[in-house]
């Protein structure tokens, strides 16, 4: 709990003890009440996301879910930065309806980071909601240069994965570029071919056929490709195109 609420609590409970001399001590109500009062007294954004931060981290350590949107917190867009692995692209049509939709209904999901050290972020998924609350003034006001995040603590290849899969569900990757983050988790992290097809929903063809495109196509000649591929290429496309 941060200092200014806790001095606060202990006001408010001394006042409470004056008046009832049966009070029962600490309540909901006069947490909330502490609350705010404390809030009340300030008008300081960067204390009072710093605040809610602190609060939120509080909760999150007592609560019974430990999923990570349990634990949004507020940071500067400024500090939150791109992946160099998202083959995810978004057409400028598309941008804008993403930034009327952020303005219309506002941020509905947060962006899924890493946090790479020294209240530094890396986005996994999310880059295009970054985007926006970075580069249209009119979220970037009313959020005060912050953005709404969640974090995950995975390594490299993990946070690979998870982009992908995230990417997959909404069928937005791009298959040339996706065949080169599955030669990456197969060369730099390891990973085989079944490891590769758990964890990103992936028929053998499929990562067969990624290699292939990649430029290892010699590792797969006379290879026969099952109706599965055919079909993910007729959703697709070569291109990845919706």
């Amino acid at each position: 709990m941060t200092d200014g609420i806790q001095a606060t609590l202990e006001q408010a409970l001394e006042d409470a003890q004056d008046d009832d001399s049966d009070g029962d001590g600490l309540s909901e109500d006069l947490l909330l009440e502490a609350i705010d009062a404390y809030f009340e007294g300030t008008d300081d954004v960067d204390e009072q996301v710093a605040t809610l931060n602190a609060l939120r981290e509080r909760l999150h350590e007592l609560s019974p879910f430990q999923e990570p949107v349990e634990h949004i917190k507020w940071v500067k867009q400024e500090d939150v930065e791109g992946n160099d692995y998202n083959p995810n692209e978004v057409a400028t049509p598309e941008m804008d309806l993403l930034h009327k939709s952020i303005k219309e209904d506002g941020y509905t999901q947060p962006i899924v980071t890493y946090e790479v050290g020294d209240g530094e972020f890396e986005v996994v998924d999310g880059y295009h909601r970054t985007l926006i609350g970075k580069t249209r003034d009119d979220i970037r006001e009313r959020l005060h240069d912050h953005v709404p995040v969640t974090v995950i603590d995975k390594p490299r290849e993990e946070r690979m994965s998870s982009t992908i899969r995230h990417n997959r569900a909404r069928g937005t990757h791009q298959i040339r570029d996706m065949s080169e983050l599955v030669v990456d988790l197969y060369d730099d992290g390891g990973w085989d071919d079944e490891r590769i097809m758990e964890e990103l929903g992936m028929e053998r063809d499929e990562v067969l056929r990624l290699k292939q495109v990649s430029g290892l196509k010699e590792a797969f000649a006379g290879h026969e490709f099952s109706q599965s591929w055919t079909e993910y290429e007729d959703r697709h496309g070569d291109d990845g195109d919706e």
